[in-house]
């Protein structure tokens, strides 16, 4: 099975290490991933409050897009890694399919670039095809160095299993609990595994968003982490990048690696660090002896 991919904007600058991951993770798995053709940002979740219907029309045109350069004729599967291109593309999904009357509004926008939204489009997210399409029996057997002793904080961010996901209980997720475990690792029971990293607040409102993130970072190091893995572009530059400010305003103790969940995969498989874009964290990996092992007895530099 085929999938076309939807980076959005998020995986091609800021998060360019989970694009690179993605593939390498993908490829090293032989998956077929095939990126869409001329596609257009999805508005993210903001420009549902400016314009939802403009909203609906930039993404009914990616949708168009799949469905013309799906060569398997029948339902396109797009695999949208980012958190909160996969919640505004499922949102305008579901308002499509469900309202005859919107849907009329914006065919009749995209038939004046050529294309038309037939109803043919399934939102995937990379999470959902490595645990249900895929397996984790697979994933295991592709394990070469394996996450033995290492402690994961699983954090899957507010946006990508509610309200729209399907693959995964909006309350107590488990998809990326289930591939630690399939690379050999161990994961925390915490409770925060959902909760808001702060998101856009960490520009514009410091001192709530800054908090909210140092809530997460040091919960997950008071229950004995020694990694947090994300699926969201947002969540991952805000549980890093912002560490030494949170250290001064709050104390050390907080420090702790923020990567993508498919960085971890592709290290367990044994994939060049470059590929995975380690090269881009800002925050070491711990130079615990898992970790140097991992890294390839070296570690992880900004």
């Amino acid at each position: 099975m085929s999938y076309l991919y939807f980076p959005g904007c998020s995986l091609k600058s800021t998060g360019r290490h989970y694009e690179e991951s993605i593939l390498a993770v993908f490829d090293n798995l032989g998956i077929p991933l095939e990126e869409l053709d001329d596609w257009n940002c999805c508005g993210a979740t903001s420009y549902m409050s400016i314009s939802e219907l403009k909203a609906f029309a930039l993404n009914a045109r990616n949708f168009a897009l799949a469905e013309k350069q799906n060569s398997e004729g029948d339902t396109a599967d797009m695999v949208v890694p980012c958190a909160a291109c996969y919640l505004g593309l499922n949102k305008a999904l579901h308002y499509l399919n469900e309202h005859e009357e919107l849907r009329g509004t914006i065919n009749r926008a995209l038939d004046a670039g050529g294309l038309e939204y037939r109803g043919k489009v399934n939102i995937r997210h990379p999470l959902d095809v490595l645990v249900n399409d895929y397996g984790t029996d697979k994933i295991s057997e592709h394990v070469v160095r394996p996450l033995d002793g290492l402690k994961v904080a699983c954090y899957y961010g507010c946006q990508l299993v509610r309200p729209f996901a399907e693959f995964d209980d909006q309350h107590n997720p488990t998809t990326m609990n289930r591939i630690v475990k399939a690379l050999g690792g161990t994961t925390i029971d915490w409770p925060l595994k959902t909760r808001c990293c702060g998101g856009s607040l960490t520009g514009t409102v410091k001192e709530v968003g800054q908090r909210l993130s140092y809530i997460l970072l040091h919960e997950a190091k008071k229950r004995g982490s020694d990694v947090i893995i994300t699926a969201c572009p947002l969540c991952q530059f805000n549980l890093e990048c912002y560490q030494s400010r949170i250290a001064k305003q709050y104390g050390n103790g907080s420090r702790i690696p923020v990567i993508y969940f498919t960085q971890l995969m592709g290290m367990a498989f044994g994939i060049e660090q470059k590929k995975l874009g380690m090269h881009r964290l800002f925050v070491k990996m711990q130079p615990s002896h898992e970790l140097r092992q991992l890294a390839g007895g070296q570690h992880v530099n900004s």
